[in-house]
């Protein structure tokens, strides 16, 4: 008998739609409400707020592409041996790059998490 392909069960993939939606709220609220602003980023020259704070890490880590990165190994990791785990780390974190400028290798991961649907659902045990 033909084992079947991995498919995420109905309560998985309703997880994954809110992780994938949270993700893209939280990069837009972030890119164009905090990041893109001039008066925002004129306040946080001299103000030490937990927004400001947000805004200095988001854009330390977004400059080396480390979401479009972090995307990119979990989907690979998803591609060997589905999981939960792997498919809302790589959700979330290509969410969030392919809003916040690290799009080239979030898109990748997320074909990448497109292509493991394909591949056969790992063996019970």
């Amino acid at each position: 008998m033909a084992q079947p392909l991995y498919r995420p069960s109905r309560r998985k993939a309703a997880w994954l739609a809110i992780v994938a939606i949270a993700g893209f709220a939280c990069a837009f609220y972030l890119r164009y409400g905090v990041i893109e602003q001039a008066t925002v980023g004129i306040a946080c020259e001299s103000a030490d707020t937990w927004l400001c704070t947000t805004r200095r890490a988001v854009i330390a880590i977004y400059t080396p592409s480390a979401f479009g990165l972090a995307a990119l190994a979990a989907a690979l990791l998803n591609l060997v041996r589905p999981s939960l785990v792997l498919w809302t780390f790589a959700l979330a974190a290509g969410g969030l790059g392919l809003v916040l400028y690290n799009a080239g290798l979030s898109a990748l991961a997320i074909a990448l998490l497109i292509l493991s649907l394909a591949r056969r659902a790992p063996a019970a045990g």
